[in-house]
């Protein structure tokens, strides 16, 4: 029997919000379930998501759901052999599960970590319930060192997760060659629009499907992954719904008081940092974070820097900029030099390469001056807001009532980026350059990009009436 170099560890996650694991989420009467309910928890998994551990290189995981039969947390793992015998090499993983009663009926959710694992090597994994297992899934360690890789970004899905968002997701998958990771910027699920909480949230994972469990997962928290939960006086506090802890295994290294939904992982030359800006600004964990940033950015060996959250610091449709995390953040973003800031919230597309504006930002660097962080704001799902009245003058490149998706590709030295519409046209593109004295210099690219999209009074940019409304 070949050797198969693995230590089996027992998943332990640390969860800070407390919530009861058998309390089903508040409902509004109203709220429908999807059409022939088919997301009740089976015997079989589903909502298999895999996401990179700390450190990529050695440890991945993987959450999933079954019924309640199921009484425990099991999976296997095998090298990625090139025949059918996986079962013959096989080691098991056994792992931690929680339950979950929602309106779709009670489910049990497990998370099994694969620790040990050698870099830059191919896996198989299944997992298990009551009456099976799961297809073996195929995923890939990151690489040691600085490596050659892409990934891709997606802004809200949130509403019409399935029958319009999903398209974005699985053209992206479909159009990018080999994506080694994937990141949301929060709002996966509305989580009090459209559907009953459990229905979006099966919506979500179809929508992604087996890209899901194969490629990496890294997701931010947005304000609708949390719900309101209303107090004996009347008052309203945020409480993080509890299917977020259950559907992700996440790595738990991130801010005190934030470690369900804060976190960091280094993926072959980049280090990616996940905040939490709806802790940050409505569960009193700002400062926390605020440090914690400062002091995972000072520690990052890393050739770039990108940071994940959910509220823009520029907004290109609410009146104003996001004024707490604007004046904790950007400092930090400006003191380490910081890349790349992915994030979502505004349903709109928005490229800022500099506050005082598009054409200062350009005619800096056609004077030499080295780029500074990029601020990138996207949407993916059916819900647009209108551009505010910054939005033709303070980003380089906008889109109204437009999904879409970007692309990153990262070497050493450089990192393309393209963004793509929802069906597969070229909307933006930029390269980010360090040079030999350690600046960085964009260049963007102009041949072939689609003309400006925004709507022309009450006529969106497909001709359609326009979907996009003001966000005041």
């Amino acid at each position: 029997m070949t050797a198969f170099p693995l230590s089996l560890t027992f998943f332990a996650a640390a969860i800070s919000i407390v919530t009861s694991a058998n309390a089903v989420a508040q409902q509004p009467a109203a709220v429908p379930h999807s059409p022939g309910k088919p997301y009740a928890a089976k015997g079989i998994p589903d909502r298999v998501v895999l996401t990179a551990g700390a450190d990529p290189a050695t440890s991945m995981a993987v959450a999933w759901r079954t019924d309640v039969r199921q009484t425990e947390a099991v999976a296997e793992i095998a090298p990625a052999v090139d025949g059918p015998s996986i079962a013959y090499f096989a080691k098991p993983v056994v792992g931690r599960s929680l339950d979950l009663a929602t309106d779709n009926g009670p489910s049990r959710y497990h998370h099994a970590r694969f620790e040990g694992l050698t870099p830059d090597t191919a896996y198989l994994y299944r997992v298990k319930g009551a009456e099976g297992w799961s297809e073996w899934l195929q995923f890939r360690t990151a690489a040691s060192a600085a490596k050659p890789f892409t990934f891709l970004y997606f802004g809200d899905t949130q509403n019409g997760i399935l029958p319009i968002g999903s398209r974005v997701i699985r053209q992206a998958f479909l159009n990018t060659a080999a994506p080694a990771l994937a990141v949301h910027a929060g709002d996966l699920v509305a989580q009090r629009d459209d559907l009953i909480h459990d229905d979006e949230w099966g919506e979500w994972n179809q929508a992604g499907g087996y890209a899901f469990s194969m490629i990496p997962q890294l997701p931010a928290t947005g304000n609708h992954e949390y719900v309101d939960d209303v107090q004996p006086d009347g008052s309203e506090l945020r409480r993080l719904g509890p299917h977020w802890a259950a559907s992700f295994s996440l790595p738990g290294n991130g801010a005190p008081g934030a470690e369900t939904t804060t976190y960091f992982t280094d993926y072959q030359g980049v280090r990616f940092i996940v905040l939490d800006g709806t802790s940050a600004l409505d569960l009193g964990t700002l400062d926390r974070q605020t440090q914690w940033l400062d002091a995972t950015l000072a520690a990052s060996t890393a050739d770039w820097n990108v940071v994940l959250f959910h509220q823009p610091i520029f907004t290109c449709a609410r009146p104003n900029d996001t004024a707490e995390l604007k004046a904790a953040w950007k400092p930090i973003f400006d003191k380490h030099d910081v890349d790349l800031v992915l994030q979502g919230h505004d349903h709109c597309y928005s490229r800022l390469t500099a506050e005082q504006g598009a054409s200062d930002g350009r005619a800096r660097r056609a004077s030499g001056a080295a780029q500074g962080p990029v601020y990138l704001v996207s949407v993916v799902g059916k819900k647009m807001y209108g551009l505010n009245d910054r939005a033709m003058i303070q980003p380089d490149k906008v889109a109204e009532d437009t999904e879409l998706y970007q692309v990153f590709t990262v070497t050493p030295q450089t990192i393309g980026f393209r963004a793509y519409t929802a069906s597969g046209k070229l909307y933006d593109s930029f390269d980010l350059t360090r040079t030999a004295d350690g600046k960085k210099r964009l260049v963007e690219q102009t041949e072939g990009l689609l003309p400006l999209r925004a709507c022309k009074g009450a006529v969106g940019p497909d001709g359609a009436p326009c979907t996009a409304s003001v966000k005041d």
